[in-house]
């Protein structure tokens, strides 16, 4: 069930994996992948992000594939990161807000030492401190649990009056950005070596964990970015269940539908 924040909670629903006969719009043999479908296709599809892409290569490449112009993205993945990426096709994209709000389960790597301008490791050093001890580790972690005031990485798609802070930070004008409340679930703490940490951490939608790493590392007293990132699951939705670019371009998916459920 897609659940509605706003009270339309019954109206919409997604197939389940039971009845592959009416679940799917299918794309037939073909080499010309744009030609493939009968109509434009509609409904959901799981993409795996390789790093080094936006997510709006990724959209791109659907669209090539699919024939389908009309393609939005559920929670952007920053080009470093890798791991699930949800599309909505063609009259799907209203569902947006719908699916968008559920959490997210992400898989990370903060390294301690450094903090950079962007909060993960492709950005520029600007701190450095003494690793921290577990102990401070773990404290900071319960405060990092919960509704948190989280400030947005400089580097972001966030605006202030219509300037976007990452061009105002490639200008070296960071915007002065304010704090949004998001909401940490729960963190499943893996291995600290003294100068990293993994991490499983659930979260709301909005929270950037580029801003967890920094905030661990200034809450210990020391200093840390974001390593490494891996969007295991977005809602109902598993990475496992993703393709990837190279096995569409091959050979298309079906793309899972969103069936409207007619008001009761």
């Amino acid at each position: 069930m897609v659940t509605n924040k706003t009270d339309r909670a019954s109206e919409f629903s997604t197939s389940k994996e039971t009845d592959r006969g009416s679940e799917f719009s299918s794309p037939n043999g073909g080499s010309d992948r744009s030609s493939e479908f009968a109509a434009p296709a509609q409904g959901l599809l799981l993409v795996d992000k390789p790093a080094g892409m936006t997510s709006h290569d990724v959209v791109q490449h659907v669209r090539r594939i699919y024939g389908e112009r009309s393609i939005g993205h559920l929670g952007t993945l920053d080009p470093f990161a890798t791991g699930l990426l949800v599309l909505l096709l063609g009259r799907a994209t209203r569902l947006a807000t719908f699916i968008d709000a559920e959490p997210k389960v992400y898989e990370a790597t903060i390294k301690f030492g450094e903090e950079t301008d962007t909060d993960d490791a492709t950005g520029t050093v600007i701190r450095t401190a003494s690793p921290p001890r577990e102990a401070d580790v773990l404290s900071a972690v319960k405060s990092l649990t919960g509704t948190i005031a989280q400030v947005p990485p400089a580097y972001s798609a966030k605006s202030v009056d219509g300037t976007r802070a990452y061009d105002a930070a490639r200008r070296g004008e960071p915007l002065d950005l304010a704090a949004a409340n998001v909401t940490v679930h729960g963190w499943e703490l893996g291995k600290f070596t003294g100068d990293s940490l993994s991490a499983k951490i659930t979260c709301s939608g909005g929270t950037y964990i580029r801003a967890l790493a920094r905030d661990l590392g200034r809450l210990t007293a020391s200093a840390a970015h974001l390593e490494q990132l891996r969007r295991t699951r977005a809602g109902e939705f598993d990475v496992r269940e993703a393709a990837t670019l190279e096995s569409l371009a091959e050979t298309p998916v079906r793309v899972r539908t969103l069936r409207v459920v007619p008001d009761a």
